[in-house]
C-alpha cells in the first residue's frame, strides 16, 4: 500500500480478524513513530527493539478496546501508549549508575559547569556532548522527572500534548516540570561538590 492508499479504518477491521498481512502493514506503517518514541525515552539498560515489541504486543492486546473519537487520530492513541510503556520501563529501573566526574570527558564537565554557574558563558563545545550530559543526569532523576523534561524541554512538546499524551493535567504537568527541573539542577549541584575534589 502506497502512503495514499492506506485505509487505517479498514487495515484495523482486518486486524481484529486475525489477517496477518493487515497486522504487518500497520506495524509497517507505525514502526517509525513507535521506535521514535521509544529513542526519546529509553531507560539505559532497555534495548530499542524489545521496548518497540513490548509496545505493538500491548497495541495489539489493547485494539479490541480502542475506541475512535472524533478530532484523535489513532496515532494519538499509540503515542499515548508508547510513551506509558516507556514511563513503565523508566519506572522499573531498580539500579541508577552513579554518575562520577572522573568519567566525564572534559566537554560535558565544561557543560556542567555551565549548568550550575549562573554567570558562565556556554562552552564551546557540540551539542551532542551536552546532551549526553544532560541524559546522564537525567538518569539521576524519577522516571516522571525524566519523561515532562524531555518531553517539554528536548521534544519541544506543549503542556496540551503532555497532557494528553501522559493522561496527566496541565497543571500537573507544569508544576512537575517546574519540579523536575529544580531536581535536576539540584543532581548537578551535588554532583560537582561530591566530586570536586576529582577537578584539583
Amino acid at each position: 500500500m502506497t502512503e495514499g492508499e492506506f485505509d487505517l479504518a479498514a487495515c484495523l477491521a482486518s486486524v481484529l480478524e486475525h489477517d496477518e498481512e493487515a497486522a504487518r502493514a500497520l506495524v509497517e506503517r507505525l514502526c517509525p513513530q513507535v521506535i521514535h518514541i521509544v529513542r526519546r525515552h529509553l531507560p539505559k539498560r532497555a534495548a530499542e527493539q524489545d521496548l518497540a515489541q513490548e509496545i505493538f504486543v500491548k497495541l495489539f492486546a489493547r485494539l479490541p478496546d480502542y475506541q475512535p473519537q472524533p478530532a484523535v487520530p489513532f496515532e494519538h492513541w499509540v503515542s499515548r501508549l508508547a510513551v506509558r510503556t516507556c514511563l513503565d520501563a523508566l519506572r522499573a529501573e531498580k539500579r541508577r549508575p552513579e554518575l562520577r566526574w572522573a568519567d566525564l570527558p572534559k566537554e560535558q564537565a565544561d557543560w556542567l559547569e555551565y549548568m550550575i554557574a549562573d554567570d558562565s558563558a556556554p562552552p564551546e563545545s557540540d551539542a551532542a556532548s551536552a546532551r549526553e550530559l544532560l541524559g546522564r543526569l537525567l538518569s539521576q532523576l524519577k522516571a516522571e522527572d525524566r519523561l515532562v523534561i524531555t518531553l517539554l524541554d528536548l521534544d519541544q512538546k506543549s503542556v496540551t500534548e503532555i497532557s494528553q499524551l501522559t493522561g496527566w493535567s496541565k497543571a500537573l504537568v507544569k508544576v512537575r516540570a517546574f519540579r523536575a527541573r529544580r531536581k535536576l539542577r539540584k543532581v548537578a549541584e551535588i554532583f560537582q561538590k561530591r566530586h570536586v575534589y576529582e577537578r584539583i
